[in-house]
Formats: C-alpha cells, structure tokens, sequence
C-alpha cells in the first residue's frame, strides 16, 4: 500500500491509478474498521487525518481530469480539518528516487522527475505564488545563488506548503500569471471568462495548457493542485 506525498503530477499513469485504489482501500479499512492491513504504516500514519485522505483523493481526481479520466467515488472524510500526517514512510526527496528507479524506461509523469534543486524550483513556482509570493521571491534568489540547492530540504518545503490554502489575492494573482501562457489560445479573453471567477479562469488555463500542449504549465504543480481548494472546505 502507498499513499505519496509528492504531487500527483510525478505519477505516471499506472501510478497514479495505483494509489488511487489503494488510498480508497485505505479509507475502507479505517472507515470500516477492518483489520486487513490495519497495522501498515500508510493506514497508521493516516488514519487520523480523514480530512487529509478527502484532500489527497481530490488531488489525485483533478490530475486524473487533466490526463482525461473520470472520478466517480468520492471520498467524504471530514475530521481534523486542515491537518495533516507529520510524517512521511519515506521523505519527499526518496519518493523521487524510488520513482525514477521505477520509471527507468518506461512511462513518466505529467510532470519529470526532477533531478536537480533548480528543476524542482520550476515546477513549483506558481504553487508557491499562490501562498506566498514574498517566499517565492525568497527561494527564488535562493536557488539561483546557490546550484548545490538542497533537494531534500526544498522537496520536504514543497510539500508541506502547497498543504496550505492559497489566499484569495494570491490565487487571483497566481491565474492571471499564468494566463498570459494560454491567452493567445482561442477566441475567449480574459476579460470575456470574467477574473472574478476564478474557477472558470483555471479550468479554461488547464483546457488551453493541454490542447496546446504549453509546456511551462504543463509542467507546473500548480496546474493540477490549485483546483481542489475550489472544492474542498
């Protein structure tokens, strides 16, 4: 049984999938109370944290949306609201390695593993726009003044910040970034989608990113992780 903690945007298909049925069987265990791998460390570690379970099955449901599959099975855990495990079965920065030692020619993710600090920092950048933009510009400069960039200790960061909510102006500031990648793509302005609905704006970014294959975004966490705030109380 695995749960990651990494984005789902790493997952390859069959990854992806994967824990998609394996968080499921995690929330039937401790729902149900059944003793079938009661004892794992993923049920342990999650098994307090029903809100976070909701949190990781939506994330994984909006990067399935993006690679063009449908959810039907909800989750609907509700305890310990914005709470989440503290700890990991096997740090952020090891999950990347047991991937790319399981990926070794064969499919990959949305999103490349990534192998430098620097690679990472891409990838996340609008994830953190979302939620701080004064430690975006922190790392940033970070990153690029130092190229031995600990990828262990920015993975853990990454992953314990995009748990955060984005703020209401961050989100708003984050989209419109982010659709100066997409906008010349179709006839809908921006001003037409109306910036005041949000939602609206990110699904239309999503839509473009992909039909027009923008690999900027496409390589973004932000792109799958930012819908579910939209969904989730």
């Amino acid at each position: 049984m695995r749960i990651w903690d990494i984005d789902p945007g790493y997952l390859n298909r069959q990854s992806l999938l994967g824990e998609h049925r394996e968080l499921h069987a995690a929330v039937t265990i401790i729902e149900n109370g059944k003793k079938g791998y009661s004892n794992h460390p993923e049920t342990k570690r999650w098994k307090e944290f029903g809100w976070a379970l909701k949190m990781r099955h939506a994330l994984l449901r909006s990067e399935m949306e993006l690679r063009g599959y449908t959810d039907r099975t909800p989750v609907t855990f509700n305890t310990n609201v914005d709470k989440w495990p503290e700890i990991f079965i096997d740090p952020p920065a090891g999950q990347f390695e047991i991937l790319e030692a399981k990926y070794n020619d064969k499919e990959q993710g949305r999103i490349p593993l990534p192998k430098t600090a620097q690679e990472l920092w891409s990838h996340h950048k609008y994830s953190v726009i979302a939620r701080d933009y004064n430690l975006y510009k922190e790392i940033g400069k970070k990153v690029a003044e130092n190229n031995s960039s600990d990828l262990d200790e920015l993975a853990r960061l990454f992953v314990n910040l995009l748990r955060q909510r984005p703020g209401d102006k961050s989100m708003r500031n984050t989209l419109q970034h982010m659709w100066g990648y997409v906008s010349d793509y179709g006839k809908v302005t921006g001003k037409e989608l109306n910036n005041t609905d949000q939602i609206t704006l990110l699904k239309e970014i999503r839509k473009r990113s992909i039909e027009n294959n923008v690999e900027y975004l496409i390589r973004s966490t932000a792109l799958g992780e930012l819908m579910v705030w939209f969904e989730i109380t």
